[in-house]
């Protein structure tokens, strides 16, 4: 990248990091689409008290969800394109991020399915890499990788 008549080099541990967060947004489009579209047969499979929570989950949560996901893809993708609007995208993710996870934690029966630890662990990895992508995002910014 071009600064002024001064060439940056992108080190190497910026694609590092990069593909670490898309391979993570990645995981997270397919547990969207595992949760969202699954099927009756693996449903049924599920212990009872799983099963109940499914029913827990109103539509705007689906949405949310899927909003964090996608968008946080796509901000995946523009850093490895360095595109300055991946923070963008990893703030409108953030924001979807808060109401699912609040959600989940808080108005489900999650804690009484799985327990505290499991039931707040993804949780709360999730609040963390998203608050990390707006950083990392943001960082890269500062350092002229993005454009």
């Amino acid at each position: 990248m071009i600064m002024g008549n001064v060439k940056m080099k992108i080190p190497k541990w910026f694609w590092v990091v990069a593909i670490f967060f898309l391979l993570w947004n990645i995981m997270g489009v397919l547990s969207f689409f595992g949760h969202t579209f699954i099927s009756d047969q693996a449903l049924e499979a599920l212990p009872e008290n799983q099963r109940e929570l499914y029913g827990d989950y109103p539509i705007w949560t689906t949405i949310v969800f899927a909003i964090a996901v996608f968008f946080g893809f796509f901000g995946s993708l523009g850093l490895l394109l360095k595109k300055k609007w991946a923070k963008i995208a990893f703030i409108i993710s953030f924001c979807a991020i808060i109401p699912q996870m609040i959600h989940n934690v808080f108005f489900t029966k999650s804690m009484d399915v799985y327990g505290p630890g499991q039931a707040t662990t993804m949780p709360i990895m999730v609040v963390i890499f998203g608050l990390l992508l707006i950083w990392y995002s943001n960082y890269s910014i500062k350092k002229g990788w993005l454009n």
